[in-house]
């Protein structure tokens, strides 16, 4: 069972769009154990330039199915991002299920489809994207955050890890969609 926690940005959420996203996202309630509660935080956006933009995000134990999509109508962006989160459910579903039952994670599962979609020769064909096809090692220099968003812009990279010199944790640099840059840390709190 999907719990929506919806919210908008620049846009008033009434009663119709609340019931449309949870209308359409609800389809995908189909995909999980009955018996799991799982919350799916939408976010609508709605941009001076008419754009409109839904963001989902649906946390389960141990994964997270995240999507977002743009365009010129709301409703459609909501379609958008459901056919999306689908998509995904479908994709990674038969691995998901394998390596959820190869570590014994209890309520992670997806719901089997009632017809197979997949063959065994699909299920390679999925296998092979996630082929580790070059590994680099790396000597991480201690620095800090500023200096490592240098280096990564010197690489032409979008993100780039390093040691931070005050605390000595890996941490990660990255260009976020907005052009701005996003820091990731490690260790403990």
């Amino acid at each position: 069972m999907l719990i929506f926690n919806i919210r908008g940005e620049n846009i008033e959420v009434t009663q119709a769009i609340r019931d449309y996203t949870e209308k359409r996202i609800s389809k995908l309630e189909k995909y999980f154990e009955k018996d799991l509660k799982n919350t799916a935080h939408v976010n609508l956006k709605v941009y001076p330039d008419k754009q409109a933009k839904v963001e989902v995000t649906i946390p389960l134990p141990y994964l997270t199915l995240r999507a977002e999509e743009m365009s010129n109508d709301l409703y459609a962006s909501i379609d958008l991002v459901t056919d999306k989160l689908e998509r995904q459910i479908r994709k990674y579903k038969t691995k998901v299920n394998r390596k959820s039952r190869e570590k014994g994670f209890k309520n992670l599962e997806f719901v089997p489809n009632e017809a197979p979609t997949t063959s065994d020769d699909s299920d390679d064909d999925n296998q092979s994207q996630f082929d580790v096809v070059r590994t680099k090692r790396l000597a991480l220099k201690p620095m800090d955050n500023e200096e490592a968003i240098l280096q990564m812009d010197m690489l032409g990279h979008d993100f780039f890890i390093y040691e931070d010199a005050d605390t000595s944790n890996i941490d990660i640099v990255y260009r976020r969609n907005d052009g701005r840059y996003g820091l990731i840390e490690t260790g403990e709190d």
